[in-house]
Parts: structure tokens; C-alpha cells; sequence
């Protein structure tokens, strides 16, 4: 499954003759040089290695260094692999021409971190009963979370508050609506998890 390693840049518009507006994400997808191809023989696997973004020779380890000074280019921010290209050499490079406009896409990202948050905002309960009745301090409480002396533990599984956001999101089926070559952008149809600024995997 051919991709690109991209960063989210926003959100825009695109309107229709009719005036019909259409909400888009823009990506800048590329460009991505191939760092490393894996294969059966070598590795027990094929797949290629992309690199996407600028990063400073001073914030690189020496190992990375020499890393890319074999596919012949400057140290990059991010590397990720992919599977399904299948006559790249090292040192290609992969850019948003890569994509069709009207063709659709998987973008992999990390959501947005909430930081600990309890069951109402994490899972969407209603809390215990309602704001009469003495409930004075149960309205966003989780509740009873397990039995008595059977089976004397909560299940694994269990919804309680923890942690929410900061975890790997794909959100299939998005559609581009425009590629800009040029500029190596790309515009999806929909919104994309994470923050501006952030890197993504953009799946074929």
C-alpha cells in the first residue's frame, strides 16, 4: 500500500459553482525520500522506508547521520515505512503527484491529548441519577464498577476515567478533492486527527 508521510498545515473551504461549501484539510504530502528499501532476502520482509521534513545535523545522532548520508540526503524529522513500492531505489524521491484528485485516502494520525478526564467526557455517561434526590455530588461520578464476593475483581475492559487522546487514529475513506504539485500540498475532504503542525501517514 503505497503513501507519503505528510503534516497536517489546516483547515479551508473549497466552494462548488453552485456556492456549496465543502470543508477540506490541508496536507503537505511530501517530499519524502526513500531511506532504506527492506526486502525478503535481507530483512524477512519488503517495505520502504520514507524520511519527510528538515532537521538540523546538530539534533541528529551519528548513527542517523550516516543513515542518511547512504540514501545521499540531509538528516530528516520523521521516518516511516511503507509496503507496495515496488521499483523504488534508494535516494527516490515522492511527492503529492503521487495522489489523483477524486481518489480516496487513509490518513493516520496521533489524536489530540485530553489529558486524564473522567467518565462523562471520556466515555459519555450520564452520571449517577439526577441533580435531585440528595445527589448533591454524584452527577459525573462513574458509578458502582463491580460485583461483591463473586467474582470479587472488575473486569478487564471496565470504562472508568483515564487518559484520553494521544493515541494512534486512522480515518479511513477521505477523499482528495485538489492536489497542488507545486507546492506539494494535497486537500482532503473531512477533518483528520491531530493537531496543526502534526505528522501523518497518508495510506493509497
Amino acid at each position: 500500500m503505497p503513501g507519503l508521510i505528510g503534516k497536517k498545515i489546516g483547515m479551508t473551504s473549497i466552494y462548488s459553482v453552485e456556492g456549496k461549501a465543502t470543508p477540506c484539510t490541508i496536507i503537505e504530502a511530501g517530499p519524502c525520500v526513500v531511506t532504506q528499501v527492506k526486502s525478503e532476502e535481507k530483512d524477512g520482509y519488503n517495505a520502504v522506508q520514507l524520511a519527510y521534513g528538515e532537521k538540523s545535523d546538530k539534533n541528529t545522532p551519528k548513527a542517523l547521520q550516516g543513515h542518511f548520508k547512504k540514501a545521499k540526503t540531509t538528516p530528516k524529522q520523521k521516518v516511516a515505512e511503507f509496503d507496495g513500492f515496488d521499483d523504488a531505489n534508494l535516494g527516490d524521491v515522492f511527492s503529492a503527484d503521487l495522489f489523483a484528485e477524486g481518489e480516496f485516502v487513509d490518513v493516520q494520525g496521533t489524536s489530540k491529548g485530553k489529558g486524564f478526564q473522567g467518565v462523562v467526557k471520556r466515555h459519555g455517561f450520564g452520571g449517577v441519577g439526577q441533580s435531585t434526590h440528595g445527589q448533591h455530588n454524584r452527577l459525573r461520578a462513574p458509578g458502582s464498577i463491580g460485583a461483591a464476593s463473586y467474582p470479587a475483581r472488575v473486569f478487564k475492559g471496565m470504562r472508568m476515567a483515564g487518559q484520553t487522546g494521544n493515541a494512534k487514529v486512522t480515518q479511513p475513506n477521505l477523499q482528495v478533492v485538489k492536489v497542488l504539485a507545486d507546492k506539494n500540498l494535497i486537500l482532503v475532504k473531512g477533518s483528520i486527527p491531530g493537531a496543526k503542525g502534526s505528522f501523518v501517514k497518508i495510506l493509497k
